[in-house]
């Protein structure tokens, strides 16, 4: 019954115009019939609760039953945060300012809440040419501005955010060299995603690297931007993929930078910080971490108390046609 209403709830919010891209998307890559594909997505959005896009990503087209129920769903990724992350601690993470305040020795940069007067905006803004603003409850990129200071009206730009109840003020983080060279546009963050077992014992479930479209100021997916999963030494061995374009490159498409055998600069620092982070907060134990790569080492950007569960079980990320339910199970059981 559970997996009935989730497909019928999916028919009421999604979009045909997608579902019908997104089949032809597979028929197109695995030259099978549109017919059979159409009815194999139904099928399988009944049967195993996943959604149209899902259905792509997740390569269901080449594999079966025994492999589809390796994959986690939309509603194994609610359960687990339910299970995992108390809602009365959501505004921690939620709140961007919020959690600045709980993270700050993993932040490396500093930051104002616009709302403490206009004098402490002016001293954060000293010796600065670009900050970002950002609304502190906002998703997806959305909610973010580059305020270039040179020459600028101080007052009017204060007046100007606080309007648009963009409260917080953050320096700009300077990127590694060596994370420009994928796009020098936007900072291109890694998203580590990890538990808290039961016996409070940090576990890393997946690791991703976002890069920018180069056409924005950030490298959401939902701005454009793409992603890849990395090896677990922080390696890109596989193509990235857009869900702008429904597309996986080799290359950038803007700067023609290859990405294969790319390796993520302090990565194994990251994961270590991302470790100590998640066990601040321990009434939120499934958590997205999200991690900019500077000079000096991993600064921590942002977490996320209901991470993905799409994006890491990409089928061209995975050799063997498996997605990674089991790895969720054995970190939450430990």
């Amino acid at each position: 019954m559970g997996k009935i209403k989730t497909f019928f709830s999916r028919v009421a919010t999604g979009s045909f115009k997608r579902f019908f891209r997104n089949l032809n998307y597979v028929h197109k890559e695995s030259g099978k019939n549109r017919i059979w594909l159409f009815f194999n997505m139904i099928y399988s959005m009944l049967r195993y609760g996943i959604g149209y896009l899902d259905y792509m990503t997740f390569g269901f087209a080449y594999i079966k039953r025994e492999k589809r129920l390796t994959f986690m769903t939309w509603d194994d990724n609610i359960a687990i945060a339910r299970r995992m992350n108390n809602r009365e601690a959501y505004p921690v993470f939620e709140d961007k300012l919020q959690f600045n305040k709980n993270f700050g020795e993993f932040l490396g940069r500093e930051y104002v809440d616009l709302r403490d007067g206009f004098e402490k905006f002016e001293d954060f803004c000293k010796d600065k040419k670009i900050i970002f603003a950002k609304q502190p409850v906002s998703f997806g990129g959305l909610g973010v501005k580059k305020v270039n200071l040179v020459g600028a009206d101080l007052k009017e730009i204060y007046g100007e955010l606080k309007e648009n109840k963009m409260f917080l003020a953050e320096e700009a983080i300077t990127q590694h060299s060596e994370m420009n060279r994928l796009c020098d546009r936007s900072v291109n963050t890694v998203r580590i995603c990890t538990i808290l077992s039961d016996t409070e014992k940090p576990h890393i479930i997946y690791a991703l690297l976002r890069i920018g479209s180069g056409k924005t100021d950030v490298d959401n997916v939902t701005s454009g931007g793409m992603y890849t999963l990395l090896s677990p030494e922080g390696e890109i061995t596989h193509p990235t993929f857009c869900d702008k374009t429904a597309s996986y490159y080799e290359v950038h498409p803007n700067n023609g930078f290859a990405f294969k055998g790319f390796k993520v600069p302090y990565f194994k620092e990251a994961l270590e910080m991302c470790r100590k982070a998640s066990l601040v907060e321990k009434r939120i134990r499934y958590v997205g971490w999200d991690i900019a790569i500077t000079p000096d080492g991993p600064v921590l950007v942002e977490g996320n108390n209901l991470p993905g569960y799409d994006m890491c079980q990409n089928h061209r990320f995975h050799d063997d046609g498996c997605g990674i339910k089991a790895v969720f199970e054995d970190a939450i059981n430990d």
